[in-house]
């Protein structure tokens, strides 16, 4: 899976992007997030505050609750606003 990080969470986590092998139990978003927290404290820095965390997979915005499987791309950026 290829996941994508912008603004402070690259910042926090420490890069811009990466691809994992992600566990077979990781079915949905929030299972991913879980998951990436358990990957060390810049992970965990990061994840912390989920609400302030925006998901998109395969460039679609999603919730917690949507599948991911193995060849997506996720993307995970802080709310953005526009004027």
């Amino acid at each position: 899976m290829k996941l994508l990080y912008f603004a402070w969470l690259r910042q926090k986590i420490g890069k811009a992007e990466e691809t994992l092998d992600v566990p077979a139990h990781v079915k949905e978003v929030g299972q991913l997030l879980d998951w990436l927290e358990s990957l060390g404290p810049n992970y965990a820095t990061a994840l912390k505050e989920r609400k302030a965390v925006k998901v998109a997979v395969n460039q679609d915005y999603v919730g917690l609750t949507h599948p991911v499987k193995a060849g997506d791309e996720v993307a995970l950026f802080p709310p953005v606003t526009g004027g």
